[in-house]
C-alpha cells in the first residue's frame, strides 16, 4: 500500500546544518524562527500532509472534478481537507502579521510547499497561486485592495488566480485580445475569454480572486499595452463580504492527462466589473512578480513528485522478490532476492535519491535569498540576494521539473509492469508530474530567458551571484585532502559552465540563434553544477560530523554525495559538447523537410 513520509530529518539538515539558521533569526522580522519552533512546524505540517492530503490523491484523481452548470465541485474530501488546513493557518504561514500571516520565513514555508506538493500535488494548486496573488497585490495594490483583500487570502477565507493565457496566445501575450473599459465609477469592464486557468472555478473558498490581464483602449500594440486587473468572484459588499456574482464565469473544465482533482478552467468574462492594479500598461511588470514566484513553485512542484516516486520505488524495491544477485544468493529463506540486490535498480534508486536531496538543499538556498531580499538591513544585502533569486528563478523552474519528471520515470520503471497499472500509484506520479514542465512558462522558454536575459543582465552581475561562492569555496577547500574527490568534480564541472557562459555570450553577440540553440542543455548544466556544488558542501558536513549518533544518516549522505559526483555530474561534459557544437546542424536544416 501506498505511503509517504515527510522527510523531516533532511529538511532540518538542510536548514540547520548546510545552511546557518542563525543567518536567518539575525533578521529583525524572523528573529523567531528559531530551529525548534521550525522543527514543530515542520512535524504539524507533516501530520497535514501525511493524515489529511497524501490518503485523497489517489481518489481524487480518480473521481477528478465536476463541472455543473458553471460550478465546479472538487473531489470528495477535498473541501474538508482544505477546511483542515485553512484552520491550521497554513496560508498564512509566511504571510505578513499585519495582515493576519504568522510572518514565517521563505525558508520554512518551502519545506511545507514541498510536503504539500509530494503527499497531493492537484490540492497544493488550490492554495499554491494564492500565495502569488498575495504577494502581487502587497506590492502594487491599492491601499484599500489590499486592506480588504489581503487578509482574506491570507486566511484562505478567499482564494486567487492568475488569469493570462488566452485560446490564440500562450507564451507570446503580446497578441493578448482581452480588453477593459473604464467607467464612471473607478473601475472597468474586463470582456475576453482565458483559458488553462487553475482553481478558477471551484468550492473550497467563499470567493476567488482573479488577477487579469487586459487591454486599455489606449494601449499601445504589443508587449507594453497590457495592464493588470483584479476581477473577483463576487464583489464585495458593504459590509467586505462577497456580494453580487459577478459576470465571471466558468465555461468548462478540462479534461487532463494528469492533476485531475485541479480544476483548470476555460474563464469567460463578459464585462465583468474589475480594479486596476499598478499602473496602467505597465501590467506584465505586476505579473511577474507573481509569475516568479509561481515559476519557484512549480519547481517545487517538481521536487515533492520525485520524492513521493523515490519513496515509493525504494519501499518496492526491498520488498519484491525477484531473481537472485549476480554475486550470490542473498536471501537463501526466500524464493528469490530483492529487487534492491541488483546494480542498475541500486542505480536508478540513486539517481533518484541524490536529485531529490540535492534539489532540496536548492530550493533552501533560493529561499533563504528570498527573505535576504525582503527583510535584510541594507539595500546592498537585499539588491544581492534578489539578483540571486532572478538568477536562479528559471534553473529551480525548468531543472527541477524536467528532473523531476524523470525521476517518476524511474521510479515507475522500479516497479516494472506494476508500475504501468493504477494500483501501484506510481503511474499518476508520471502523469502529474509532466504539466509542470509546461505551465507558467514552457520549460524552453525558461532556458531561452536564462541565457537571453539573465546572463546579460548588467553586464553579468546575476551570474555573479552564483560564481563567486562556488569559486571561493573550491579556493578554500583546494588542501583539503578528505574533500578532494569532490572538489575536483565540482571544479570540473565548474571550468565548463564558465567555459561555456562566456562561449554563449560572445557566439550570442554575433549570431542569437547560437544561444537558442543552447539554451536547454546550458540550464541542465547550470543546474546540475549548482547540485554539485551543493553536496560538495553537504558532504563536508557529513563527513566532518561521523562518529555521532546520527552517523547513519551523516554516511548515506557521503555516499549519495559520491554517487552524485561519479555517476551524474559527469553529464556536464556531453552537455558542453552540445553547446560548443553550435546552431547550424538545426538552424540550417530545411523547413519543408521537418
Amino acid at each position: 500500500m501506498a505511503t509517504y513520509t515527510a522527510p523531516l530529518r533532511d529538511l532540518r539538515f538542510v536548514y540547520e546544518e548546510l545552511f546557518d539558521a542563525e543567518e536567518i533569526t539575525a533578521l529583525e522580522a524572523y528573529r523567531d524562527a528559531t530551529p525548534d519552533l521550525v522543527s514543530a512546524i515542520y512535524e504539524e505540517g507533516a501530520k497535514l500532509c501525511q493524515n489529511e492530503l497524501f490518503p485523497l490523491n489517489r481518489s481524487g484523481d480518480e473521481e477528478g472534478c465536476h463541472f455543473e452548470n458553471g460550478n465546479v465541485r472538487t473531489p470528495e474530501g477535498f473541501r474538508s481537507a482544505y477546511a483542515a488546513y485553512v484552520d491550521g493557518g497554513w496560508g498564512g504561514l509566511n504571510c505578513a502579521p499585519e495582515f493576519g500571516g504568522q510572518g514565517m520565513p521563505h525558508s520554512v514555508n518551502i519545506a511545507l510547499e514541498e510536503m504539500l506538493c509530494s503527499a497531493n500535488l492537484s490540492f497544493s494548486t488550490y492554495p499554491g497561486l494564492t500565495r502569488g496573488v498575495y504577494r502581487a497585490l502587497r506590492v502594487f495594490g491599492s491601499e484599500a485592495i489590499k486592506q480588504l483583500y489581503l487578509p482574506r487570502l491570507v486566511s484562505g477565507k478567499w482564494s486567487g488566480t492568475m488569469c493570462l493565457t488566452e485560446p490564440h496566445c500562450g507564451t507570446d501575450l503580446g497578441l493578448l485580445r482581452t480588453r477593459a473599459e473604464p467607467t464612471k465609477q473607478d473601475n472597468y469592464r474586463i470582456t475576453g475569454t482565458k483559458i488553462f486557468i487553475t482553481a478558477g472555478e471551484h468550492d473550497l473558498t467563499e470567493n476567488i480572486v482573479h488577477l487579469v490581464l487586459a487591454r486599455l483602449p489606449d494601449a499601445p500594440k504589443g508587449i507594453k499595452g497590457i495592464s493588470l486587473f483584479l476581477v473577483p468572484k463576487f464583489v464585495p459588499d458593504e459590509q467586505d463580504e462577497p456580494g453580487v456574482r459577478n459576470s465571471v464565469t466558468c465555461a468548462s473544465i478540462e479534461h487532463k492527462m494528469g492533476i485531475k482533482a485541479s480544476a483548470t478552467c476555460v474563464m469567460n468574462l463578459q464585462e465583468a466589473t474589475g480594479w486596476l492594479v499598478g499602473q496602467p500598461h505597465r501590467g506584465m511588470h505586476a505579473m511577474f512578480t507573481m509569475m516568479n514566484d509561481a515559476r519557484l513553485g512549480v519547481g517545487m512542484q517538481g521536487l515533492g513528485i520525485a520524492e513521493i516516486a523515490y519513496q515509493a520505488a525504494g519501499a518496492y524495491a526491498k520488498e519484491r522478490l525477484q531473481g537472485r544477485s549476480i554475486t550470490g544468493t542473498k536471501q537463501p529463506d526466500k524464493p528469490a532476492d530483492p529487487l534492491i540486490v541488483h546494480p542498475d535498480i541500486r542505480r536508478i534508486l540513486l539517481t533518484m535519491r541524490s536529485f531529490t536531496e540535492g534539489a532540496r538543499a536548492l530550493t533552501c538556498w533560493v529561499a533563504r535569498n528570498l527573505d535576504f531580499r525582503d527583510k535584510a538591513e541594507t539595500e546592498e544585502a537585499r539588491q544581492a540576494a534578489d539578483d540571486f533569486v532572478q538568477l536562479m528563478t528559471p534553473i529551480v523552474k525548468a531543472f527541477l521539473t524536467d528532473y523531476g519528471f524523470e525521476v517518476t520515470n524511474m521510479g515507475l520503471q522500479v516497479h516494472g509492469g506494476h508500475g504501468y497499472i493504477r494500483e501501484t500509484g506510481v503511474e499518476q506520479y508520471v502523469r502529474d508530474a509532466r504539466i509542470t514542465q509546461i505551465y507558467e512558462g514552457a520549460n524552453g522558454i525558461q532556458a531561452l530567458d536564462l541565457v537571453g536575459r539573465k546572463i546579460p543582465a548588467h553586464t553579468g552581475r546575476y551570474l555573479r551571484s552564483f560564481f563567486h561562492p562556488v569559486q571561493r569555496w573550491i579556493e578554500e577547500q583546494s588542501t583539503n585532502t578528505e574533500l578532494q574527490p569532490f572538489v575536483l568534480s565540482i571544479s570540473k564541472a565548474f571550468g565548463r559552465l564558465q567555459l561555456a557562459t562566456g562561449h554563449i555570450a560572445q557566439a550570442g553577440l554575433r549570431n542569437p540563434d547560437e544561444g537558442g540553440a543552447a539554451a536547454s542543455e546550458y540550464l541542465r548544466l547550470f543546474g546540475l553544477v549548482a547540485l554539485g556544488y551543493l553536496w560538495a558542501r553537504m558532504a563536508q558536513i557529513s563527513i566532518e560530523k561521523q562518529g555521532g549518533d546520527d552517523n547513519a544518516f551523516y554516511a548515506a549522505k557521503i555516499v549519495t554525495a559520491r554517487f552524485f559526483m561519479e555517476r551524474v555530474l559527469p553529464q556536464t561534459g556531453s552537455l558542453f559538447a552540445a553547446i560548443m557544437s553550435g546552431s547550424s546542424t538545426m538552424m540550417e536544416f530545411p523547413d519543408e523537410t521537418f
